[in-house]
């Protein structure tokens, strides 16, 4: 079985680049999570609001960005699910619209299979642009990691909260909204409403069954 993540307001508890924000005060913290809610809403294009938000921030320093980055929150239960899903043989994979300063840590601190990310670029220690190596199709980012392990989507199950995530929904069999939009909300299989990945456990031994996740609970 294979479970697949979205990372910022799923396996993390904060959305990045509004925290980041604030270092340059509460009017641009605002900037950042206006445009933010639009894209998690899809009301924009998502590519574009990125860019415009990494824009906005340039000239931070990389190691206050770094540093913020290794501090933010775990998702309440993120850990004991992880740890769970691992003992219990499954495969799991992180896709974020982030970027690798914040997704880097959660390979070695929740055991992840593989994790796809954008890139921050830094010119002489300071913000200047962003890598886009994911983009608002984050289904094309993992497709071929899922081809080349044979998993099929009848052995996949995605958790997401945000509109842009919704393309993963159909490598799925089993979708899970987090906290999510209103649209994700709609479509999604199952919805936790509560800020604690470990209510997936439940979720997942009552579609799947025991036998499936025969090690989770020992």
């Amino acid at each position: 079985m294979l479970i697949i993540f979205d990372v910022e307001g799923v396996l993390l508890n904060a959305e990045y680049l509004p925290v980041l924000a604030q270092m340059k005060g509460p009017e641009k913290e605002r900037e950042i999570w206006d445009i933010t809610k639009q894209g998690i809403r899809g009301e924009i294009d998502w590519e574009e609001g990125l860019k415009k938000r990494v824009a906005a921030l340039r000239g931070i320093g990389l190691k206050e960005a770094t540093e913020l980055g290794r501090s933010l929150e775990l998702m309440p239960g993120a850990k004991e699910l992880c740890s769970a899903l691992k003992r219990a043989s499954w495969k799991m994979i992180a896709v974020s619209g982030g970027f690798t300063i914040i997704t880097e840590r959660l390979k070695h601190e929740l055991g992840l299979d593989e994790i796809f990310s954008n890139e921050l670029i830094f010119k002489d220690g300071k913000l200047d642009s962003v890598n886009l190596k994911v983009t608002s199709d984050k289904a094309a980012a993992v497709l071929p990691t899922l081809r080349s392990w044979g998993i099929s989507k009848e052995e996949t199950v995605v958790v997401v909260d945000g509109a842009n995530d919704l393309k993963l929904f159909d490598l799925a069999a089993y979708t899970v909204g987090f906290c999510p939009v209103d649209m994700v909300k709609e479509r999604a299989d199952a919805v936790i409403e509560i800020h604690d990945l470990s209510l997936l456990l439940n979720l997942l031994e009552k579609k799947f069954g025991k036998a499936v996740l025969a090690n989770l609970r020992n």
